[in-house]
């Protein structure tokens, strides 16, 4: 049985992306990524940092004076977590009237409508 994930905000899933893509990180690499397009101060990334390791999304260890920080769960993990939970809060866990919301809110476009097919196609062969 998987183990349950630790919760994380909006800015936290933010830090979590800047690890993600470049792997066990310093502080320093998560503050150059985060610091000019999100205009947050190197005390707020500091301090995001501290929620994740205290929830133990991210791990630490030391190397000279720095800290790397790496993930301790996979993005992946996360995006089918957050799926999830967003699937069963708004619709119940059932993926028809999710479909149906975003076909009749949303303009598809034929390439969406294609990968849909192919994936709906791929899921009913599945034993």
């Amino acid at each position: 049985m998987k183990s349950k994930l630790p919760s994380i905000s909006g800015a936290e899933w933010e830090v979590m992306k800047v690890i993600w893509k470049s792997g066990p990180c310093t502080a320093q690499v998560v503050i150059d990524a985060l610091s000019g397009p999100n205009e947050w101060t190197v005390s707020t990334i500091k301090t995001l940092l501290g929620r994740l390791l205290a929830k133990g999304a991210l791990s630490h260890e030391k190397n000279g004076k720095a800290f790397v920080y790496a993930a301790v769960h996979g993005e992946a993990d996360y995006r089918a977590a957050e799926a999830d939970s967003f699937l069963d809060r708004f619709f119940d866990g059932a993926l028809s009237p999710l479909f149906a919301h975003f076909a009749s809110t949303r303009k598809l476009r034929k390439r969406d409508i294609d990968e849909i097919e192919q994936i709906l196609r791929a899921s009913k062969r599945k034993p």
